[in-house]
């Protein structure tokens, strides 16, 4: 592996990295693969370019064929088409340059810069039998294709949903920053790679989000000793009517999210709605997954237009916001009804997701097609259930997974020995690295798969009450106000005791 195209690691957070393997399979050459990871920037385009050259350069001398594989490119735009253009005239006369698995924003920029001596293919496999076919074809005329039919341009879709990807990365980008900042100054970290490092081990060992993970250390009081979160005791998961069903892990944020989403599609038979929950670093809520929405409406609530909208509302008052119609109801912006009526949604509800303390920690919106529509009385008894089900575990999973998370955070960048938090033993744990799925990034908005059927609802009526998730009156009102700072903003004067404290939102309850 050749070393970073930067040679300043903390000036980016993922610096450019390329490496090379030899691909047999071609009837007359094999091909040298340059597998690239990182950012590509235009500060490091030129040690990017020299670092290509280099490679290409080495290709040729071996008689391989250059095939670039830019799947985890993270940015681009000029600089890559600048220093591509300027590699693909340096090879003049000589095979083209292969790229495969190109990001949509990187493969419509090459397409429409029709740049000479650079070839675009899908995947690895389909450039590796086009170049076999290639070379077994004689005198074969070129085949003329219609840039409309280009299966390699990537759709109007392919670019919206990257696009809302880097809008999702602009707003989470800060608070990383800020975390990277106060773990810096409290440990003596050397640089913010480091930092970045060690949040992104604890947020992959206990598959917490790293957007959720930065915004707890960020509202956290800091800690006072060896242990961060004294006299913390282990929660049991609280007694769910809905959401315990089909064996769900409460442990696993992620199926607990998409879980919500899928009872209140079923409950509400509703075609199409989304979660969102409040993330305290900013006092803002988050879109946490989706289905059946548009994307102009999504663009909306990614870009953190909250005013004028249902949700907001539902958040502000602390209850249910109905609107039976989209087009005459005088609650929502004139951004907003266009926005849904423009997607095909006539009517929506909105419901509050309410701490024990009263604070919206979240809310769940569901839409439909026809103007008027209500649920009914026993749909909006089984969605308040439900709320009541997403507010107890969302207040289990932050005094357990991400204080679990933010303990073992603690000891790494300070170097204590000592048990990993408090295992037990079970696989399944996500402390337990086995365990751990696909890392999570800060732009994780997930789009469910098509829901089931609804299934028979269990008729027992001994559902705990939800847990406190801590958050005070006073946070509530002044999170409800115009002005109102973030959370967090406060020092805190309860559940204080040495060896700092909880985030706001998830302190535990203990003597």
């Amino acid at each position: 592996m050749n070393p970073p195209s930067s040679s300043d690691a903390s000036a980016a957070p993922a610096p450019l990295v390329i490496e090379s393997s030899v691909v047999e399979g071609l009837p007359a050459e094999a091909a040298l693969l340059l597998r690239m990871s990182g950012s590509l920037d235009a500060a490091g385009a030129q040690a990017w370019a020299a670092e290509l050259r280099s490679h290409l350069e080495q290709a040729d001398r071996a008689g391989l064929r250059p095939v670039l594989d830019m799947a985890h490119v993270q940015l681009g735009g000029a600089a890559v088409l600048h220093t591509l253009s300027e590699a693909a005239r340096a090879r003049t006369g000589r095979p083209d340059l292969i790229i495969v698995r190109a990001r949509p924003g990187v493969r419509e920029a090459v397409h429409l810069a029709r740049l000479d001596g650079v070839r675009l293919f899908a995947t690895l496999d389909e450039a590796m039998r086009e170049l076999a076919r290639a070379a077994s074809r004689v005198d074969e005329l070129p085949a003329w294709r219609s840039q409309m039919a280009d299966p390699l341009r990537p759709s109007y879709e392919d670019l919206r949903k990257e696009v809302r990807a880097l809008r999702a990365r602009v707003r989470t980008a800060p608070v990383i920053g800020m975390a990277q900042g106060v773990l810096m100054v409290r440990y003596g970290l050397p640089d913010s790679g480091t930092a970045f490092r060690a949040l992104r081990e604890a947020s992959q060992r206990f598959n917490v989000p790293l957007r959720v993970l930065v915004s707890a250390v960020v509202v956290a009081r800091p800690p006072d000793g060896e242990v961060w979160f004294p006299g913390r005791r282990s929660l049991p998961v609280p007694q769910l009517r809905i959401l315990a069903r089909d064996g769900r892990d409460p442990r696993y944020r992620r199926q607990m999210i998409d879980a919500v989403l899928h009872e209140a599609l079923a409950i509400g038979r509703a075609p199409a709605g989304h979660v969102r929950f409040v993330d305290p670093a900013v006092n803002a809520l988050m879109l946490e997954t989706h289905y059946g929405c548009a994307d102009t409406f999504l663009d909306l609530l990614v870009r953190g237009r909250d005013e004028g909208t249902a949700d907001a509302l539902a958040r502000l008052r602390g209850h249910r916001v109905s609107v039976p119609d989209v087009a005459a109801d005088t609650l929502l912006s004139e951004e907003a009804r266009r926005a849904l009526l423009s997607t095909g949604a006539r009517a929506l509800q909105s419901i509050p997701v309410l701490s024990a303390a009263g604070s919206c920690t979240g809310v769940i919106t569901l839409q439909w097609p026809e103007a008027g529509h209500r649920p009914t009385a026993a749909q909006a008894e089984a969605l308040g259930l439900l709320a009541s089900d997403t507010a107890a575990w969302l207040s289990w999973y932050h005094r357990s997974v991400l204080l679990d998370a933010l303990e073992h955070l603690h000891r790494t960048v300070t170097g204590s020995a000592g048990p990993a938090e408090d295992a037990r033993g079970d696989p399944r744990r996500p402390g337990n690295p086995d365990a751990v799925d696909t890392p999570h990034h800060p732009e994780g908005v997930r789009r469910m798969s098509n829901p089931q059927q609804p299934e028979q609802r269990r008729s027992d009526k001994g559902a705990a009450t939800p847990q406190d998730s801590g958050q005070t009156k006073a946070r509530q009102g002044t999170g409800r106000a115009a002005g109102g700072r973030p959370h967090g903003s406060d020092k805190g004067k309860k559940g204080g005791g040495k060896g700092g404290g909880v985030p706001p939102e998830q302190r535990p309850d203990h003597p």
